[in-house]
Parts: C-alpha cells; structure tokens; sequence
C-alpha cells in the first residue's frame, strides 16, 4: 500500500517565467533578468534580448528548499513523531504549513517572472502550458498510479482514481493568479505614490481577484445545504455500507461540511482521498492524536473519504497565492531593505492576529483539510515572517552560507519532490532486493545504521530523515546545480 502521506502531499514547481528567456535565472540561479522584447508590428522579426543587471534575491530560492525540506521532515518523520504531522481537525501542526508556504513562494516568483509582459498571448500560452504539466504530474504521482516506495508496482485502477492533488492544486493557483497578471499588464503602474496602501491600490485586480474567490468559498461553506450521503469500504473478502446523517447549513466538522460535499458531488466518492487525518480524532481512535484502530463506538464519518486537496478548498487557497504576488510586488516596488520589511512584516503580523481570533473565538477555526480562512491567513502571515527573516539573514546580512543546503534544494525542487519527496528514486533502490522485497539497500541502512546504533526507533528515523534523505538531496542539488542543471516545468 502507498504511504498516506506521501499521496497527500506534494509539490508543485512553482512558475519561474511565463516567457522562455533568461528572466527565470533571477528566481533560480542568475544574477541577470534577460528581458524579451517582442515587436508584434512586423510578423517574423525577431525579438531583442535587453541584458539589466539585478541584484539575484537568494531567499527565494532558500525559502522553497526550506519548504521541500519541511515536506520532506514531515512526510517521512510523522509516522513515529504524530505531532508534527496534520492536524486531524482543528489546529495547525509543522505539516500544515509545507502546503501554503509553496502557495506563498509560487505567488512571489509570478510577480518576479511577469514583471514586463511584452506579448500577452506568448505569455496566455506559456501560462496554460505550465498548468497542464503541473496537471499531468500530479495525477501521475498523486492519483495512485505510482506505489513508490513501498510497493514495487505501478498502475490504478480508473474507477478510483483520485483526480486532486497538490500539484493539481498549485497549478489551479498560479493558474488564476498568473493570467490576472498577465491580463492587467497595461493596468499597472510604472512607480509607486507614497504611502503604506499605495501597493494594494496599484494591483487592485489582483485583491479582487483574491476577493472574488474569497466570497465563493464562504458564501458556498455557509449557505449550501449539505444533504444525508453514502459511502462503502471495500475489504477483501467483503464490502460495507455506511450512511452518515446530516442534513445542515454551515457546519464545519468532519461529517457535514460544504468542503467535502462539493467534492463528492463534482468527482464521485470513488475518486477522492481514502485515508483522510481526521482518523486520529478523539472520536475514531483512543489512540489520538496517534493513528489505532477505530473505537467500537466510532461515528461512521471516521470511516468515510475525504479529499483535502480538493475542488471548494483550492478556491480558498488561491488567497495564498494572492497573497505572495503582493509580497513578490513590494519586491520589485520598493528598493530599500527597510521599505520592504516594513511592508512584509506588518502585513505578516496583521494577518496572523486576524487569524487568531478568528480561531480563539470559534467564529472560523483554523483548519487545514478544510482550508478556512483563518487558516489562509495564519499560515500566510507565517510565510510573511519566514520570508523576512530570511531575507534579512541572508540578503541583508549576506549570512547567505548556513542557507545554503536550502538554496541549492530550492533550485531544483521539482527534481527532489519527484525522486525525493515522491519515493521513485527509493522505489527504483527498492527493486534491487535479496530475497525478498524488505531486505533491500534503504531498509538495512535505516535500521542498522541508524535505528540500532542508537536503540530508538523514534530518534534513529529522525536522523535517517535528516542525514540520509535531506542533507542527501541538498548535497545532490548542490552538485547539479555546479553543473548548472535543472529540471523546469
């Protein structure tokens, strides 16, 4: 059986231009932005290349390797430290932040990479075509097709393919977000008037857009009435139906929320996430927060499916994305490092009082699986605050060395979520096994170099996660990117 966790979460390589031209390096590895200008007047001339000089901002990149390695830490951690994985309902652990944080950063190198549109419709295309890889790779990682690496065997069966994703989430996102930006090219303005609002005035299209979708989700969390619905386990040997009793407007727990119903009507029930957190409720297990057996007296819910990454909840995320293009504008609108943080840090902070009284009292609980506002709020504000850390250790105080293990892995993110994150360079080890599939390479090195040299199977599987798999994939990124290689969608 594939990893539950593995499935859940994911990566999506955020966008780095929406023109093939030397302007993606400013986000991953140059010191230049290579301008393409295109004159549509005389079909078949060809474009000038117009060479600035700029200043390269590693924390990008460093931010995004922190994210893969969060994902990284919590996927193949949280199965013995159950306290930093999801939260099975209300809450927020180290886990729920990995997803808005790439939201965040993906939305910061839209502003950077469509800083000048020279040709709208290039940019449309290169836009759509960006979405439809990011599509294709998360249904193929993450719709069960691959087993990696537990399993070694590849395919799915269609009636029960699960269509969302976080790839399939953050193509949706930088989808939105990329073409309002591109599509208000020549609404924007050259310079910036004074004033702490000056920046919201100047991308209003951009709030809107993100106002829009914010009104789609309450109105649609709220106001759609939630009807009794059906589901059935399928065992080996025999199957189960179950009948969960609703029948409400505006719930937000497990059972009867608008989140869950929206998706079992748009994708079918057969086709959405199967082993959903909130199994670790009080509720289900006496085990909780730990993953056990369900209790004698578990509510049928507990047994039911529940797609986190799904249809209702992506609108709600594209707030994050949102959110993170304003960060990537104050970028390139303010020039002093005081400017900037002024800019980022109130925001991060406003945003993060708003969410925690949105929590604290009761009016939207912060939640991840049903990704609330409060929830967008909270986790994008700490992204804000992250971001500018970061950005003072590294590109202010230039302590750009202690990051550098997170810089090399944010350089080539798609190429560790895929092999790292995702298992298929472990899958492909797996296969190499003696007699028969667990005594292979991956678990010998798990359990006799780190699980019995230090008797603990909770502390050796941390150093495991640690040296064997993160400082692994910073040191291979380290050494590709030497070799100026990269895997871009």
């Amino acid at each position: 059986m594939e990893n539950p966790k593995k499935v859940e979460e994911g990566f999506g390589n955020g966008p780095i231009s929406a023109r093939e031209n030397l302007e993606r390096e400013n986000v991953r590895e140059g010191s230049e932005i290579a301008t393409e200008q295109h004159d549509l007047t005389k079909a078949g001339e060809k474009p000038m290349l117009v060479k600035e000089k700029s200043k390269r901002i590693a924390t990008l990149d460093a931010f995004r390797g922190l994210t893969i390695v969060l994902m990284i830490l919590v996927d193949d951690a949280g199965g013995v430290y159950e306290r930093i994985d999801h939260s099975p309902w209300n809450g927020c652990t180290l886990a729920d932040f990995v997803m808005p944080f790439f939201l965040f950063i993906v939305g910061v190198a839209i502003a950077l990479a469509l800083k000048r549109v020279p040709s709208r419709r290039y940019a449309v295309r290169k836009i759509i075509i960006r979405t439809l890889k990011m599509l294709f790779w998360g249904i193929l990682l993450q719709g069960g097709y691959s087993h990696a690496p537990d399993d070694l065997v590849y395919g799915v069966d269609m009636k029960q393919i699960r269509w969302c994703g976080i790839l399939q989430r953050i193509a949706l996102v930088y989808m939105i977000v990329a073409l309002i930006e591109t599509l208000t090219t020549k609404l924007r303005p050259t310079t910036i008037d004074p004033g702490h609002f000056s920046i919201f005035s100047a991308y209003r299209w951009q709030w809107l857009g993100g106002f829009i979708a914010f009104l789609i989700y309450m109105i649609t969390t709220f106001a759609l009435y939630v009807p009794d619905w059906n589901f059935t386990v399928h065992h080996e040997h025999k199957s189960e139906s179950f009948t969960v009793k609703c029948g409400m407007r505006g719930h937000l727990g497990p059972a009867c929320n608008a989140v869950g119903y929206v998706d079992r009507e748009v994708w079918g029930i057969n086709h959405i996430y199967t082993q959903p957190v909130w199994s670790r409720l009080k509720a289900c297990t006496l085990s909780s927060p730990e993953a056990g057996d369900l209790r004698p007296d578990a509510p049928n819910w507990c047994r039911a499916p529940f797609e986190p990454e799904g249809l209702l909840s992506s609108i709600s995320a594209i707030l994050s994305g949102v959110i993170g293009i304003h960060y990537g504008h104050v970028l390139i609108h303010f020039k002093g490092h005081a400017d900037r943080l002024k800019q980022w840090v109130s925001m991060g902070f406003g945003l993060i009082i708003m969410a925690l009284l949105l929590h604290f009292t009761d009016a939207i609980p912060i939640n991840k699986q049903l990704y609330s506002i409060s929830y967008v709020c909270f986790t994008a504000g700490a992204a804000g605050i992250v971001f500018s850390a970061f950005y003072i250790l590294i590109d202010v105080w230039g302590k750009r060395t202690p990051f550098l293990l997170f810089e090399w892995i944010g350089m080539n993110a798609m190429l560790v979520f895929v092999l790292g994150a995702q298992g298929i360079l472990g899958g492909f080890v797996n296969g190499w096994y003696y007699e028969n599939p667990d005594n292979n390479l991956i678990n010998w090195i798990q359990n006799h170099v780190f699980i019995d040299v230090w008797n603990s199977e909770k502390f050796g599987t941390l150093l495991y996660v640690i040296f064997a798999e993160i400082v692994f994939w910073g040191v291979l990124s380290g050494i590709l990117h030497k070799f100026r290689i990269y895997w871009k969608l």
